[in-house]
């Protein structure tokens, strides 16, 4: 009886809400849970708004730092993926997802609200010409306890500017591109060639799949975990049960990238071209919710099956 009751504390302890702030720095908002930085949202000078770093409950930073921050560890592959971000890749035909040198931005147009948990905002999706193709509004709510750090991400596409198609493509949606020595494969050395080994992450998803079988396939949520300076950690992904599209696809890579995408039908089913398209006509909109979980440990330490069920049953 004792023991069960010592486990019941420990469990209520470690469940205890931390308070969140928010303020402005250096162009940028900072989060902070119960005084510690939790996340930082770039909205300044970008090709599109991110979250970064993004730090979990036990202090491990969950995203890899280049190209923000050049540590020398890093691999220098697909420099947009910055951090936790939304982005797309084929908007009207525009490219909103890489940067080379044709492509599209979403620029910050100003805050809707502040408040101590919650960053919310209105953004134009531009093309290389400076047209604006649509908008959205975003929220973003902060949530931290000791043994699990949350983000609620609502966006909204709006059709400001007429009809827009969100193409099938798989290049995107709601991504974060992961801390380097959580991938499933890493680069070696061998004599003078580098080449892929496998790597000590892995990947789950609400289906029993794992790892490389993941890839492009439906899921109610993906955890994916592995070890930051030393210690196992993870993040899990959730799909609204009322978004389009659900159970979502996922465009989960094993170097790093993690990210749901309603839109890629071609790419993961091979379909024909189009079929992942979605048309918002003139003047209305789509709204899509997501939560992401970063806890310790693996899917069943991080309880992600349950939290899944708690935020399904979400509004």
């Amino acid at each position: 009886m004792m023991k069960t009751f010592s486990l019941l504390l420990l469990f209520a302890v470690s469940a205890v809400a931390q308070s969140i702030s928010i303020r402005e720095t250096d162009g940028k908002l900072r989060v902070e849970a119960d005084g510690k930085l939790f996340t930082e949202y770039h909205y300044k000078d970008v090709a599109r708004p991110y979250l970064y770093p993004v730090i979990g409950p036990s202090g491990a930073s969950m995203t890899r730092d280049w190209p923000m921050k050049d540590t020398g560890k890093d691999s220098t592959d697909h420099p947009h993926q910055k951090g936790l971000l939304y982005a797309h890749g084929s908007v009207n035909g525009v490219d909103c997802w890489s940067e080379q040198k044709e492509f599209g931005k979403t620029i910050h147009e100003k805050f809707l609200k502040k408040s101590p948990n919650t960053i919310s905002s209105r953004n134009n999706w531009v093309a290389q010409d400076g047209k604006v193709m649509c908008a959205d509004e975003r929220t973003l709510r902060f949530h931290a306890s000791a043994d699990a750090r949350m983000i609620d991400y609502e966006i909204t596409l709006i059709a400001s500017q007429g009809d827009v198609t969100f193409g099938d493509t798989k290049e995107g949606t709601m991504a974060i591109r992961l801390a380097e020595t959580m991938n499933l494969t890493k680069t070696v050395t061998d004599g003078k060639k580098k080449k892929k080994a496998p790597g000590d992450g892995r990947i789950v998803n609400s289906e029993g799949l794992r790892d490389g079988e993941t890839w492009g396939k439906r899921a109610k949520w993906v955890d994916y975990y592995g070890p930051v300076d030393g210690k196992i950690v993870g993040v899990a992904m959730f799909d609204h049960p009322k978004n389009p599209c659900y159970p979502t696809w996922w465009h989960v890579r094993d170097y790093g990238l993690f990210a749901a995408n309603p839109f890629g039908v071609h790419d993961f089913e091979k379909k024909p071209a189009g079929s992942g398209d979605m048309k918002i006509a003139a003047g209305k909109s789509a709204t899509f919710r997501y939560r992401f979980v970063f806890h310790d440990g693996d899917e069943k330490q991080g309880r992600v099956a349950e939290r899944y069920g708690e935020f399904a049953k979400t509004k």
